[in-house]
C-alpha cells in the first residue's frame, strides 16, 4: 500500500525538479468551487495534489491541467463534455470522470471519482465510427496513486522510450464503460 503523504511529497519534489515555474497549488476554496460545479467531490488524492502541489503544470507529458482555465481546465473540460453527453444517443464522457490532462489529438486521461482508488482512464476517440464510445475508454491504471508511482518511476506506456521495455503495462479497454457511459445519458 502506498503512503500516500509520501507519495504526495515525491511528486511534489518532481514536480519541482521538472518545472522551475509551477502554479501555486489552489486552496480549500478554490476545491470546493471546482466540487460544487462539478456537483461531487474530487478524488482525495487528486485534491491533495491541486492543493498541496500546483494547480496542474506537473505530471507526464503534456502534464495536468489547471483546475480553471485560462484555456483548457478541469472543470470546464469536464463540463463541456458531460453537456455534449447528457442528451445524446451515445454519451460519449461517463459522470464522474474528470479530464486531468491531454495527451493530443483529442486524447485524455481522466480520473474517475466515484471509483475508491480513483481509476486512471484514457480516452482515446481517434478510431471512433459511430454508436457507443466504450471502445474508446481504456483503463490505464488501478488507482491514481498507482499511475503516479508509474510516471515517478519513469515506466509508463507514455514515456518516450517505453517501446523499448516489454514490461511495460498498456492501457486495456474499461470494463465499465458500457455501464457507465449508459448511466451517463439522458
Amino acid at each position: 500500500m502506498t503512503d500516500i503523504d509520501d507519495l504526495v511529497q515525491r511528486v511534489a519534489v518532481r514536480a519541482a525538479s521538472d518545472s522551475g515555474d509551477l502554479p501555486a497549488p489552489v486552496d480549500d476554496a478554490r476545491i470546493a468551487k471546482a466540487e460544487a460545479q462539478l456537483g461531487f467531490a474530487l478524488h482525495p488524492l487528486l485534491a491533495r495534489l491541486y492543493g498541496e502541489v500546483a494547480d496542474g503544470g506537473f505530471g507526464p507529458d503534456y502534464q495536468l491541467l489547471p483546475l480553471f482555465g485560462p484555456g483548457s481546465g478541469v472543470v470546464g473540460e469536464y463540463l463541456e463534455r458531460r453537456q455534449a453527453s447528457v442528451a445524446a444517443e451515445h454519451p460519449e464522457w461517463p459522470e464522474g470522470v474528470v479530464p486531468i490532462l491531454t495527451w493530443g489529438c483529442a486524447m485524455y486521461a481522466g480520473v474517475d471519482c466515484f471509483s475508491e482508488d480513483g481509476q486512471v482512464l484514457l480516452f482515446e476517440p481517434n478510431p471512433y465510427s459511430g454508436g457507443s464510445w466504450e471502445e474508446c475508454w481504456f483503463l490505464d491504471a488501478a488507482g491514481l496513486a498507482a499511475w503516479l508511482e508509474t510516471w515517478l518511476a519513469g515506466a509508463g506506456w507514455f514515456e518516450e522510450d517505453a517501446f523499448e521495455n516489454e514490461d511495460v503495462a498498456e492501457p486495456q479497454p474499461w470494463d465499465q464503460a458500457a455501464d457507465r457511459l449508459l448511466s451517463s445519458g439522458a
